[in-house]
């Protein structure tokens, strides 16, 4: 039985707004293994980024324990959260959130100038990144000269450049079309079958849950049993 690499016990997660609480997710009991490419599916309002962000270490709990690789992220400071991000966690947004006045190239080496790297390994690490995503002959292309789809593939190069032990994708199909989406889900399906990362992705498309190997729906804070859909 594969390791687990995200273990959550009774997670709350409550947002006030003036003299109103809000709860985001209840009780969630969720265990992800090593390898797997899990998919969070839900309508709008669902929980389905909440959950994700936590995991993350980008939001945390009201109550419960959040366990990412046997460490307590929740227990952690922002300094040590922030430390821990870098190292194991690779994050792909709907919007692709490129730097315009950035190359593809330059684009993808942001997460290793924060490590020791010297200059020769970054550029080891990012032309294997960009050639994993079909992109080493757009590397001086800036954002404004690439596709949707090629964008959203530069942010991939740019989440996997560090070789994350966690890989999270919100969305990440959203703003493209479907011979884009299929082109950047069939990457992900990649890194996951053939580099056996653990991907995390949040999705209201059944088209882009196929390609993950576990579906688990959020309905209104909660997580349904594993098999269970929305009506």
């Amino acid at each position: 039985m594969a390791n687990s690499v995200v273990e959550i016990s009774g997670l709350d997660r409550i947002f006030h707004r003036d003299s109103f609480a809000v709860p985001a997710l209840e009780k969630i009991d969720l265990t992800v293994g090593e390898g797997d490419f899990l998919c969070l599916m839900g309508p709008s309002g669902s929980g389905k980024t909440t959950l994700l962000n936590i995991i993350a270490g980008i939001d945390r709990p009201t109550e419960g324990q959040v366990k990412v690789l046997s460490e307590d992220i929740a227990a952690m400071n922002e300094d040590r959260l922030a430390a821990w991000r870098n190292v194991h966690v690779g994050f792909v947004f709907q919007s692709f959130n490129l730097i315009p006045v950035l190359t593809a190239y330059e684009n993808t080496e942001l997460p290793l100038l924060l490590t020791k790297l010297s200059g020769q390994e970054r550029k080891e690490h990012v032309l294997t990144a960009l050639k994993l995503v079909g992109l080493e002959d757009r590397i001086n292309h800036y954002p404004r000269q690439l596709s949707g789809g090629q964008e959203q593939r530069v942010a991939i190069a740019r989440a996997i450049v560090t070789d994350p032990t966690l890989l999270m994708a919100d969305e990440p199909t959203g703003d493209l079309d479907a011979h884009s989406a299929e082109e950047v889900l069939d990457i992900l399906s990649r890194l996951n079958r053939d580099f056996k990362k653990t991907i995390i992705m949040v999705t209201h498309d059944p088209r882009a849950a196929r390609h993950a190997t576990v579906t688990r729906h959020l309905e209104k804070g909660q997580l349904l049993p594993l098999g269970q859909e929305l009506a």
